[in-house]
């Protein structure tokens, strides 16, 4: 086996587009329920909301790179509205299960045959980055990093995602020392005691959750350009389980924890697939074949997060303290 190639593979991922995206939809996550307790288990359905807002803007209307991004954002508000104006009064599990079915039902809508035209239904829609590869300033070559080379484009799509991602961060940041934080932090240990100050908690709930969903929604356009391709397969409820994963991994009510716990999930994953696939290639490991073994490193990943959750439930950033809302 080459462990080299192997770990410069891993460490890759650290700087991937895919590693910021989720990061991103992490942090809207850690919006939603590390500081605001809201169970929201439809994430992907944000970043769903987020990846055909802006390919159909692209390709149906033949929008500019800016304006495809801000219809993609007009869609993620007009969803959390849809969504929040019934649900937002729910509670704990009766939110998780609207929430995951809300996201569910987005992808269902999208693979429906009627809407090929415009939504290219199971087959998804392809071939709508130009327009964000034309802002590229970077000249074509090739960009040695140290443990990874990239062309100009890919050096640009890392550096453009990082960039959205690390904005994101200095927000919430922003936003969580400020009153309005505060008072979603109160709404997170006992929402009646903030009631009973006069504060609407309602309307406070639902500015999280358009937040939280922003930032699910920039997560979904950050996770089509690389491949310039939007298929409805990547939006299922799978997807919003692996972000639960990162929120958890690196704590849930911290602005970094979300961006380690991706860091954390993606090297983990890419690691455990190059072990695996060299051994099996190699002929250590006869028991099980490649695409098993495909499946195996999520086993491990999950074992390896319920681990954590017994010796560390707070993650690897998180406070223990911040566990003791109700």
């Amino acid at each position: 086996m080459d462990f080299l190639n192997i770990l410069t593979g891993a460490l890759g991922e650290i700087i991937s587009p895919t590693t910021a995206a989720y990061a991103l939809a992490a942090l809207g996550l850690a919006v939603h329920f590390g500081y605001s307790g809201l169970l929201n288990f439809g994430q992907a359905g944000f970043m769903a909301m987020g990846a055909y807002g802006f390919a159909i803007s692209t390709l149906t209307f033949n929008a500019p790179f800016w304006l495809a991004v801000l219809v993609a954002l007009a869609c993620s508000v007009g969803f959390a509205f849809l969504l929040g104006i019934p649900t937002l009064r729910l509670r704990a599990d009766y939110l998780s299960i609207v929430t995951i079915a809300a996201a569910e039902v987005v992808r269902y809508i999208v693979t429906t045959n009627s809407l090929t035209d415009i939504t290219g239904s199971a087959g998804g829609l392809n071939g709508f980055a130009d327009g964000f590869y034309a802002l590229n300033p970077f000249p074509e070559g090739t960009y040695n990093l140290g443990f990874i080379s990239l062309s100009a484009r890919d050096l640009w799509v890392r550096v453009a995602a990082w960039i959205v991602v690390a904005i994101c961060c200095v927000i919430v940041w922003l936003l969580m020392r400020s009153p309005w934080g505060r008072v979603l932090k109160g709404i997170r240990e006992d929402e009646n005691a903030v009631r009973s100050l006069g504060k609407n908690v309602y309307s406070y709930k639902m500015q999280a959750l358009v937040i939280g969903g922003v930032f699910g929604t920039l997560a979904g356009v950050l996770f089509t350009l690389p491949r310039s391709s939007v298929q409805p397969a990547n939006y299922g409820s799978e997807l919003t389980f692996f972000l639960w994963t990162c929120l958890l991994l690196g704590g849930m009510a911290t602005v970094l924890g979300p961006v380690i716990g991706a860091m954390l999930f993606w090297v983990v994953l890419s690691l455990t697939q190059g072990l695996l696939y060299g051994a099996i290639g190699a002929g250590y490991i006869t028991f099980i074949s490649i695409p098993q073994a495909g499946q195996l490193r999520y086993i491990m990943v999950g074992i390896a997060l319920m681990l954590l959750m017994i010796f560390r439930p707070q993650g690897v950033l998180g406070n223990k303290k911040e566990l003791a809302f109700s």
